[in-house]
């Protein structure tokens, strides 16, 4: 296994971390997100973006807490879109842009699992809409 280094620190510090916008509306941030993330030393190893949910698979340094980052990419990229969308969005106010709280688990060595779960989510997505489709 490759581990990451600290001065004083071998780590391999992986979440599967899941939020939502606020009024459910898609926004084209995985740029942002990733170039946020990096602002803090982490990366973004896998991400889908969902109209309604954000997947990502997250490595973050251990000196940083998985609430500090998400915390400041949530914030910083609510401001992004405030000064690039604010004025345009009919359902945007002010700069509430994502809904309180997340969703986090440790990766582990399900890692390949969660990459798979993050990719294949939109195609879920369409299967499930697309049955209820034909229930209805």
């Amino acid at each position: 296994m490759d581990y990451n280094s600290l001065s004083h620190t071998k780590w391999e510090c992986k979440y599967h971390v899941v939020f939502i916008p606020k009024y459910r509306k898609k926004k084209d941030l995985g740029g942002e997100l990733r170039r946020l993330a990096e602002q803090k030393e982490s990366k973004v190893l896998e991400g889908h973006m969902m109209s309604d949910h954000i997947h990502m698979l997250i490595e973050i340094p251990p000196k940083y807490s998985v609430a500090q980052v998400i915390g400041y990419m949530k914030g910083k990229s609510a401001i992004y879109v405030a000064r690039g969308y604010g004025e345009r969005q009919k359902y945007f106010s002010g700069q509430h842009v994502w809904a309180r709280g997340y969703f986090v688990s440790t990766v582990g060595l399900d890692e390949e699992v969660i990459r798979k779960y993050i990719r294949e989510q939109e195609k879920d997505d369409l299967r499930q809409d697309e049955q209820q489709q034909l229930v209805l």
